[in-house]
């Protein structure tokens, strides 16, 4: 019984320590075809990432509208 509170209580620190996540963004995103609207992709760093990605399966790239580089500051509203 120890043991199951001690290892309960070692994965919680190590939880309760953890970074949270955060969401990737990236310049370059897929657009994928198909017969009735297809999916996208923004995970591309450069374009011939996604570019060799829409290879042979139908589709193009275009740059992520949302995509804010490194050190860009961003704008709020008042």
């Amino acid at each position: 019984m120890r043991n199951v509170i001690l290892i309960g209580g070692i994965l919680f620190g190590a939880a309760a320590m953890s970074v949270p996540a955060q969401a990737q963004n990236y310049p370059w995103c897929a657009y994928y075809s198909g017969g009735r609207g297809g999916a996208e992709n923004c995970g591309f760093s450069t374009y011939e990432q996604c570019m060799a990605d829409v290879s042979g399966i139908g589709g193009f790239c275009a740059r992520n509208t949302q995509y804010r580089g490194p050190g860009s500051r961003r704008y709020e509203r008042y």
